[in-house]
């Protein structure tokens, strides 16, 4: 056995409750102090069990008369409990020897529970219980969001400790606190402190309405919320300034430069909205400072043509551009598209698109990075394998990032890092060299990682990002309050009106016919299914099963199946099939969401309709509607055995029967989902706001807004404190 380093001890080992609360996010004080109860439970007071309403959950003291193992109708222990009033029968069916040892005949208790009637007279399932005596709590016990390995009783004494230590302190001016009186109406009295709204929701007294405290609308709930959207805007606001002290380079188009050569060569024209985008992302190339916009636009609005352009531009000034889609059918759709419009205009100039993913043959990706890395690659597309760490830039201006919510804030900031350095040096003209960019200044808030040193090594590409889920404006003004907002609002002419149908799984006939006839006239169709196998949890027909039911059903049909489990080349060859019309169904699961473009194609079908969400039954549905035929839309359901669908679904189901636009259907998305689902990916999966609900607290969001502005101005060393409380090290996923 090896001795142990000398001079060295070893860090003590963490408990495994410590690893549970760590595994939560709750490290420091200020983390306990702010993990709050999902719900209360009331034992400040026994009710006699003749008082006791059905379905009401009291706490109620008595001894124990009875306590016995039975095993029908299978095993479960039976306890007695007489409280002088009445008897209640205790009933689990999970319990252990301890439970015995407890409830034995003779035992004084307290327990709590649902109280139940029924022939047998009051029961309780499960109740939780106690020896009795003691004086009764003062305050409502709090239920806190925890894991398996972390008892109630332990995190609620670590929940204590954190608010007992942590520094609540006032970050506030006396200024903003009144600014905030006014907003946050409290007919009890003053606004509270942050340390009266904490200790308030984690032991509230048993007057308190309930409803008030689940609800989130309690002052003391409006008081924190009104903390967490600060310290969000102000961490946001200090990101945009951050990058706007940074440098990128200052990318002008040039007249009949490849820009208003590909204008000439496209073969349509433009739409207003398309232009003005343009118009607004050519402005922010100009500037020394690295642009930071998102271009939404509803499906089919166009995206494409307009990153080309300012594509073109970067191109044109001697730089190169990168795209990065998240799937290879979508980053192969940006390739062809860009090479038909793009390679004419490049290989002149001795230069070429580039195709890099992670499937490639190695040699061709060798190949590949060689372009990428000479600079004769001017335009790189491709999926993740664009960011990995062989991809070297010879000098990167502009990265594109087509559907950004698909990918996590590390692969964007790694695609951001791309530039290298001595970019600038290399290709600067002298004058811009001497024109000496200083430094970001020192800006309150930590974790800035390395976004403020690439200012002084080669600064930063240009960054556009684009989705096709628009974003309601309550979640951009919060959520993208650091970013730069272009959107596309019509779509090209000649785009055809989708009808959508909404019908149940037994009129799965009418549908199959529909497809005959639709085929019949040289259409195609998309059929999509949710899952690729059997799945005991989620009773869903699977895609090889619906390919050899639609093959059976349509004779003389060519019938293809895509699913991701297949490989990057058998993909290929079915969408190539389907593309070129030799194919006249396709079945699929959701791999053809995004980027597909098949004009043909009149009819989408999907299948269990109620398990998607409906940004992406949207999504789905923009596959089709592409051409000049009259397109539809068929929204298939199942509902379970012998019951309806759930409210959620219907709703869903409802909205996209009801329209097509993509920012009205985002608009009920967030009202069905809520701001932190709809907005999961912005922090790879957590949700930013952990209290604050954008569809009810508009009010507090513009207070946060314009507090922030004031506080950085004003009190900076505030706003850092404010920021460090409420983020810790979260503030650095903003940058991305």
């Amino acid at each position: 056995m090896s001795a142990p380093a000398v001079g060295k001890t070893a860090a003590p080992a963490l408990s495994a409750p410590q690893k549970a609360l760590r595994k939560l996010g709750l490290v420091r004080d200020i983390d306990l102090a702010l993990h709050l109860p999902l719900r209360y439970e009331d034992e400040t007071r026994i009710v006699r069990l003749t008082e006791a309403r059905e379905g009401q959950t009291v706490q109620v003291e008595g001894m124990v008369t009875n306590c016995e193992i039975t095993f029908r109708p299978r095993r479960q222990l039976l306890v007695t409990l007489d409280d002088g009033s009445d008897t209640c029968t205790l009933r689990f069916f999970s319990f252990y020897p301890s439970h015995q040892k407890a409830l034995v005949e003779g035992a004084r208790i307290r327990v709590r529970g649902e109280v139940r009637g029924g022939f047998m007279g009051r029961t309780m399932m499960h109740p939780s219980f106690h020896a009795a005596g003691g004086e009764l709590p003062d305050a409502l016990t709090p239920v806190y969001p925890t894991s398996a390995q972390l008892p109630q009783a332990y995190l609620r004494k670590a929940v204590a400790g954190g608010l007992r230590r942590a520094d609540l302190s006032e970050t506030l001016p006396s200024e903003l606190l009144r600014s905030l009186e006014a907003v946050v109406q409290n007919a009890e009295g003053p606004l509270f402190t942050l340390r009266d709204a904490l200790r308030y929701l984690h032991q509230p007294g048993p007057d308190v309405s309930l409803h008030a405290l689940e609800d989130r609308t309690h002052p003391a709930w409006q008081r924190l919320k009104a903390e967490e959207l600060l310290a969000q805007q102000l961490s946001q606001l200090v990101a945009k300034r951050e990058r706007d002290a940074l440098r990128a380079p200052a990318l002008r188009a040039k007249p009949g430069g490849l820009h208003e050569q590909l204008l000439a060569v496209l073969p349509f024209a433009l739409t207003a909205a398309q232009r003005r985008v343009g118009d607004e992302i050519a402005s922010d190339l100009a500037r020394p400072v690295p642009m930071h916009r998102l271009l939404q636009g509803d499906v089919g609005s166009g995206k494409t043509v307009v990153a080309a352009l300012a594509a073109a531009i970067a191109m044109d000034a001697g730089w190169q551009c990168a795209l990065m889609a998240p799937t290879e059918i979508l980053a192969e759709q940006h390739f062809s598209k860009l090479i038909g419009w793009l390679e004419p205009l490049l290989t002149p100039l001795g230069k070429r698109v580039a195709w890099l993913t992670g499937s490639q043959k190695k040699k061709q990706r060798t190949e590949m990075l060689a372009l990428i890395a000479s600079g004769e690659a001017a335009l790189v597309v491709g999926t993740h394998a664009v960011i990995q760490d062989q991809v070297q830039f010879q000098n990167l201006a502009l990265a594109i990032i087509d559907e950004q919510h698909r990918f996590g804030v590390a692969q964007r900031l790694a695609l951001r890092s791309k530039m290298g350095p001595g970019a600038f040096e290399e290709t600067q003209a002298p004058e811009r060299r001497r024109s000496g960019f200083a430094g970001p200044p020192a800006l309150p808030l930590e974790g800035r990682s390395g976004d403020a040193n690439r200012a002084s090594d080669g600064g930063e590409p240009h960054l556009l990002m684009m989705t096709a889920t628009p974003i309601p404006r309550t979640l951009a003004m919060s959520y993208y309050a650091d970013l730069d907002v272009s959107t596309i609002d019509e779509l090209p002419p000649g785009r055809t009106p989708i009808v959508t149908k909404v019908m149940s799984d037994q009129r799965r006939d009418e549908v199959v016919e529909r497809i005959g006839a639709q085929v019949a006239e040289g259409r195609q169709v998309y059929w999509v299914c949710p899952l690729i196998e059997e799945s005991e949890a989620l009773d869903l027909s699977n895609a090889t099963q619906t390919h050899a039911d639609l093959s059976e059903a349509l004779p003389g049909v060519l019938v293809g199946l895509l699913h991701s489990r297949m490989t990057s080349p058998e993909k290929k060859a079915v969408m190539d099939m389907f593309k070129a019309g030799h194919m006249g169904l396709l079945v699929s699961t959701t791999v053809i969401e995004v980027g597909v473009d098949v004009p043909n194609a009149s009819l989408m079908v999907i299948e269990h309709a109620e398990r998607f969400g409906l940004s992406q039954l949207h999504q789905l549905r923009g596959r089709v509607g592409r051409g000049a035929a009259a397109s539809a839309c068929v929204l298939i359901y199942s509902p379970p055995d012998g019951g309806r669908l759930s409210e959620t679904a219907r709703e869903r189901l409802k909205a996209m029967s009801e329209t097509n636009d993509g920012f009205e259907i985002a608009r009920r998305d967030l009202e069905i989902r809520g701001p932190g689902e709809f907005m999961g990916s912005r922090q790879s999966g957590a949700a930013m706001l952990r209290f604050a609900d954008l569809a009810t607290d508009g009010h507090l969001l513009a207070w946060a807004r314009e507090a922030a502005v004031q506080m950085l101005a004003r009190y900076p060393e505030a706003a850092e404190k404010h920021a460090a409380r409420w983020l810790g090290s979260k503030a650095e996923f903003l940058k991305a």
